[in-house]
């Protein structure tokens, strides 16, 4: 049975890999293990032991507690707003507009954004 604990830092060690560009084989490669067990992490099913966050948290470039953060929101009923899915990080569209948005130079990503802005709000 999965535990929502386990279920939130497989989120977030997909989240990371995905923004850092990294597939589950490479990762798995620089921490010595096989992919499938990168993809049990990442749903949840197998529960990730602290030497192997330190590892992930290292090839990933963050601090262990990246993987926790937002935990008490994850963990509560978090009402839908609007459109929004629940978990945002879950979403892949979502993900690579992030990733897209921030590869952006930051005079025209604040440019963007704001004409992002004023969209919605005509909307």
């Amino acid at each position: 049975m999965k535990h929502d604990v386990d279920v939130h830092v497989g989120k977030r060690i997909r989240h990371r890999r995905w923004m850092n560009g990294t597939t589950q084989q490479q990762l798995a490669e620089a921490v010595g293990i096989k992919f499938q067990q990168i993809q049990k992490y990442e749903t949840g099913m197998n529960r990730v032991s602290a030497s192997r966050l330190w590892d992930i948290a290292h090839v990933l470039g963050v601090p262990v507690s990246f993987f926790f953060a937002g935990l008490e929101a994850d963990t509560a009923t978090v009402p839908q707003v609007g459109d929004l899915p629940s978990d945002i990080l879950t979403d892949k569209e979502a993900l690579e507009l992030l990733r897209s948005y921030y590869s952006i130079p930051e005079n025209q990503r604040r440019r963007l954004f704001d004409l992002a802005r004023v969209l919605s709000e005509a909307a």
